[in-house]
């Protein structure tokens, strides 16, 4: 089956050169030897029309002798290689050039008569039994005083004629073979422009169903199958890219399972077996049951990034104030950030300022990057929020004095699972889970996250969000 591209294309090619040979065996061969026959006839047509006027109309007037005639007659019949004859209307032959002048033994052609040549000016034949092979004759009047006085017979062999044909047969031939041999430039330019990087691309993509996604197609072209090669090349890449994250989310879902689950384990058990005495229960029961919070909050963050892949994500968008749904978020973090000493500084453009986002959401990702910056940030720091309002957008900024994440890591902070080395050692109940919501939550809004973040410094994180028409803003909000 891998073949039959090739075979049709060389089947084509046979086919196009059989049917070239039949047309210049058939139809060429007899249209040349029709237009030679034509030719011939018109070029003998000629001289016979020229000899009539000269030499033929001489001997009917008497101012040529017959010998004179003789003579003309065998030069010429010798320079067009035909037989000439002066005929009278009557068949009787006054002179030729294929016998001797004889006035005394004249000669009649028998059944003489022109008008056999009615409607043609040429004849192809034994020209009434003079000939034993076939001749093209032409027939032309010596006319006089609207009077014919007889005839100048030209014939010429038809194998001079053939011979002719054949020889312009034969250079079309020549031109079909020259043709035939040229287009097999053709037959190499598919071979190695399209046959074999087809079969490139069919050889890996035979390696990609059977699981090696990091073979290399090695077609090297602009054209659309160097594009279908590349395609190809970026589907596999990407295919190993979510093969390889794939492996690593099952990592590192086993890994932040594991952990927890051990820790209940061994604490159940230490209970069980008295190890950890009865007194201490309320301690360890209250470690299992923060262990259990981490697993709970591990499995509804992956059933949200599941939903969000699946079946995309349902926004409920409304018109509200985003400095009031700060305000709200920064309060939950009150009783935290007091422990730590973290002060929260706001810098909220105006009193309202309202987007037309989802507010759940948002939320979510305004409490998502606190947390986040609460987390990494150093006792007795200041997490600062600011909006402002740009371009009929608004941006909000979450700014820590934290620990910073290190340049490389930069580019992976909205990763799934993805942990930071310097983010381990604090990090004890995150999921790596956190940033991939914020990033997947804000694209759905058809906006953009960026981050900003200096090892040892902090980190910024600044998401935008369209700001609402004036005419969406409720009424009883505007006092």
């Amino acid at each position: 089956m891998r073949r039959t591209l090739y075979v049709k294309l060389l089947a084509a090619y046979l086919i196009f050169a059989v049917f070239g040979y039949i047309v210049v065996a058939t139809f060429m061969q007899q249209m040349t030897m029709n237009q030679v026959e034509k030719e011939k006839a018109e070029a003998l047509y000629r001289c016979a029309a020229s000899f009539a006027e000269n030499e033929a109309l001489a001997i009917y007037k008497n101012e040529l002798s017959l010998t004179n005639l003789k003579d003309s007659i065998d030069r010429t019949s010798k320079m067009l290689d035909s037989a000439i004859f002066i005929v009278n209307p009557s068949g009787l032959i006054v002179a030729s050039s294929e016998s001797p002048l004889d006035v005394d033994k004249p000669y009649s052609i028998t059944n003489f008569d022109v008008t056999a040549l009615s409607g043609s000016f040429y004849n192809v034949g034994n020209f009434y039994g003079e000939f034993d092979t076939p001749y093209l004759t032409v027939a032309c009047p010596v006319t006089s005083g609207y009077l014919v006085h007889g005839y100048v017979i030209v014939s010429c062999d038809m194998k001079n004629v053939e011979a002719a044909a054949n020889h312009l047969v034969n250079i079309d031939y020549i031109f079909l073979l020259i043709l035939f041999l040229l287009s097999l430039i053709i037959l190499i330019f598919f071979t190695e422009l399209v046959y074999l990087p087809l079969r490139r691309i069919i050889k890996a993509t035979e390696q990609y169903a059977s699981g090696n996604l990091h073979y290399d197609i090695s077609v090297d072209s602009d054209d659309e199958i160097g594009y279908l090669a590349a395609s190809l090349a970026y589907m596999a890449q990407e295919l190993a890219k979510g093969e390889d994250n794939q492996k690593q989310i099952v990592a590192n879902v086993s890994h932040d399972f594991r952990s927890p689950l051990t820790s209940i384990k061994g604490y159940l058990e230490a209970m069980q077996d008295g190890t950890i005495p009865e007194e201490m229960y309320p301690k360890y029961i209250g470690i299992v049951i923060n262990e259990s919070d981490r697993l709970i909050k591990l499995t509804n963050n992956l059933l949200t990034l599941n939903n969000l892949n699946t079946r995309g994500m349902v926004l409920d968008i409304t018109d509200f104030d985003i400095n009031n749904v700060i305000r709200q978020t920064v309060s939950t973090f009150e009783g935290i950030c007091r422990s730590k000493t973290i002060a929260i500084e706001l810098t909220l453009t105006g009193d309202l300022l309202y987007v037309h986002a989802d507010l759940g959401k948002i939320q979510q990702v305004i409490y998502n990057l606190l947390d986040n910056a609460i987390k990494f940030s150093h006792r007795s720091s200041v997490i600062k929020i600011e909006t402002t309002e740009k371009h009929q957008k608004v941006f909000v900024s979450v700014k820590d004095e934290g620990i910073g994440i290190p340049k490389e890591s930069v580019p992976h902070v909205f990763d799934r699972f993805y942990k930071s080395d310097l983010s381990r050692g604090k990090d004890k109940k995150g999921t790596g889970l956190g940033l991939s919501i914020t990033k997947e939550i804000i694209r759905a809004h058809s906006e953009n996250i960026n981050v900003i973040s200096t090892e040892g410094v902090g980190t910024e994180f600044i998401f935008s969000l369209p700001l609402s028409d004036d005419a969406n803003i409720p009424e009883e909000d505007e006092d």
